[in-house]
């Protein structure tokens, strides 16, 4: 794919079908934070900057959301040295690059609810391919939520391969582990990277099907846990979770890795981190 002119290319597709699933899902949220609603913030770059473009943050800080990132970016240009050393084709490209992505994490007030992260996204360098999955990091994890979670997971895998499932539920539990602590994030999902079959079509239509499914099951394992008590002791347990969610995030993901190297917003790839934590 020609990046000269990336704005003109299939990321512009992508990001229509992010910026829908962006709005869907922050009606969804809003209707069951009963009453909060979503800060919204756009942005771009300044002029002369050696990238183009920018993106749509939207935050939540409400009732049954404690905090809520829902955000959509669009940026294309030349990559730092850095930057293009992370980029499949950016060699070939001379590093010129579009990327396109959502990304949603949430810390919920009630640590009886899950957190839950979300990722699609796109790039094109000298070749185009996508990304993404979702993963569910419970403080109490429940036996249905998982099953409930991983069951609309391999339905929508089972649209793209027979063995799509088994492979990226691998990628997924390898990927969200803190080897200092030797222990997983949370009780998985899905995750894949450098999708490139060569069927952009297809490719395109497995991360729709990803998304659909988080926005059909998340919203419901929201709804069975929000209102339940909890004691002190309860949140205290969660907020020592969370540090465990800092940790990998600031140490090993490469979304956070590719926001710095790329000099994204940090506002966007750092409204990942909760809002309150201990260690």
């Amino acid at each position: 794919m020609n990046t000269l002119a990336p704005e003109e290319g299939f990321t512009r597709e992508a990001v229509h079908y992010y910026r829908d699933l962006q709005e869907r899902i922050i009606q969804a949220f809003e209707k069951l934070d009963g009453g909060g609603t979503f800060e919204r913030n756009d942005w771009t770059r300044e002029p002369g900057h050696r990238l183009k473009g920018g993106g749509y943050m939207r935050l939540l800080r409400g009732n049954v959301f404690e905090k809520a990132g829902v955000n959509v970016s669009h940026v294309w240009g030349t990559a730092s040295e850095q930057g293009a050393a992370q980029m499949p084709g950016a060699k070939e490209s001379g590093g010129r690059f579009a990327a396109c992505g959502i990304s949603l994490v949430t810390h919920m007030h009630n640590p009886f609810v899950p957190t839950v992260h979300m990722n699609l996204r796109c790039m094109a360098t000298s070749k185009m391919w996508f990304g993404g999955g979702t993963d569910l990091t419970p403080t109490f994890p429940f036996d249905g939520d998982t099953r409930d979670f991983h069951a609309i997971l391999e339905k929508a895998c089972g649209t793209y391969s027979d063995d799509a499932y088994a492979k990226y539920k691998k990628w997924c539990d390898e990927y969200f582990y803190l080897p200092h602590r030797r222990e997983p994030r949370g009780v998985g999902g899905i995750f894949f990277d450098d999708l490139a079959s060569g069927d952009v079509a297809k490719d395109f239509a497995f991360q729709q099907k990803v998304g659909e499914a988080f926005l059909e099951i998340y919203p419901e394992i929201v709804r069975r846990h929000m209102s339940k008590p909890y004691t002190e002791a309860d949140k205290d347990k969660q907020l020592y979770k969370r540090g465990r969610y800092v940790e990998f995030n600031l140490v090993y993901d490469r979304g956070t890795k590719f926001g710095f190297a790329t000099d994204a917003n940090p506002e966007a790839y750092l409204m990942s981190m909760p809002p309150v934590v201990k260690w």
